[in-house]
């Protein structure tokens, strides 16, 4: 049995939560903090992923008047919102930990696991279903994603214990399109709680029991009571106050706009995918002033995106697209079913926009 420590970080502030996920990463890489499952939960909080558009995905405006919290996650994938009505989970672990290396395959394994202790804590038939989610009778019951950072995996997810499906529909812009590829016309008939499958909600103490069992007894590993040692607070509060908690790094770079700019979006089995680029030159001579790119996507490591735009910076628009494959091949990248040449797809088509208008 491997031994990981169990944190409960209780309901707090979304971005301490979030700054604490970046404090553990890094020092997990370093070594100085064990493998780790850590419950989480949130106060009224929209949540995106790393690589998305505040302005874009949700009603800015509302969440400020309500006092919902505004958020932005270290890893990638879609927008989501989270509540004490929520449980989420994660585990941080050598990624040699498990028989799957590759993003893929860890989703299944860690998914198989927590669908099975929900399964039997509540009989239900929870069940995997790629990318990403847990569901139940095609409705999901848990959304997760991960990332790796050197040899660290960190992996995360929630179950949905109680939750007013119209909060989503309000303070989220969820694309049409997004729900019919599950089959649903409305937000609410993609997510199913606890509470709607049982009749009653479960405890909290309960469902996170059932996570934990399911995890111990299908990855085989053995969870011990502990809190956040001191360098983790203490590097928590840091990113908190240096980046994560602030504005400039919730609300993220403003998209480039204006005659100038060459814009392409696509929608892939493993999430969407969008390139904004400014150029300038005479046609013909046109190259990239700068490069954004935008999703819903996973990708590890994260800020392989950030620097994948530094290295678009300043390049000539014709070699944009070879440039970013022969980025990737140099700098290898995990991804959740997005595959990794629709990045330098999508840059060709930003750029052929340009040529075309």
């Amino acid at each position: 049995m491997t031994p990981f420590r169990l944190i409960d970080s209780g309901v707090a502030d979304g971005r301490h939560q979030i700054a604490y996920d970046a404090a553990l990463t890094e020092l997990h890489e370093a070594g100085r903090v064990p493998d780790t499952l850590r419950f989480l939960r949130f106060p009224p909080t929209v949540l995106i992923g790393l690589h998305q558009s505040m302005q874009r995905e949700v009603q800015v405006d509302r969440c400020r008047a309500e006092g919902v919290g505004l958020v932005r996650r270290v890893s990638g994938g879609g927008a989501i919102y989270l509540d004490p009505g929520q449980v989420g989970w994660e585990l941080v672990f050598r990624r040699g930990t498990l028989p799957e290396t590759d993003l893929g395959g860890i989703a299944r394994i860690i998914c198989d696991a927590v669908a099975g202790g929900l399964s039997d804590a509540f009989g239900i038939d929870a069940q995997f279903r790629p990318r990403n989610d847990i569901e139940v009778d095609g409705r999901k019951l848990s959304g997760t994603g991960g990332f790796w950072q050197g040899d660290t995996m960190v992996y995360q997810g929630t179950v949905l214990i109680d939750m007013d499906a119209s909060r989503v529909r309000d303070l989220l812009n969820v694309p049409a399109a997004k729900l019919a590829r599950h089959g649903a016309a409305d937000v609410g008939d993609r997510l199913v709680t606890l509470k709607a499958l049982l009749g009653e909600a479960p405890s909290v103490d309960a469902v996170q029991e059932a996570v934990r069992t399911g995890l111990e007894r299908h990855l085989g590993i053995i969870t011990t009571p502990d809190t956040p040692n001191t360098e983790e607070r203490t590097l928590t509060e840091a990113k908190l106050t240096a980046e994560i908690g602030t504005d400039a790094f919730v609300f993220g770079e403003p998209e480039p706009a204006g005659e100038d700019v060459a814009t392409a979006e696509a929608t892939h089995p493993g999430g969407t995918l969008r390139a904004d680029l400014r150029l300038e030159g005479p046609p013909g001579g046109r190259r990239i002033r700068e490069a954004l790119v935008t999703g819903d996507f996973f990708v590890a490591p994260p800020r392989i995106i950030l620097d994948l735009e530094a290295h678009l910076r300043g390049l000539p628009a014709a070699e944009a697209a070879n440039a970013t494959d022969a980025f990737f091949a140099a700098n290898p990248a995990g991804t959740l079913s997005l595959p990794v040449p629709a990045f330098a797809a999508i840059i060709a088509e930003a750029i052929s926009e340009d040529a075309r208008s």
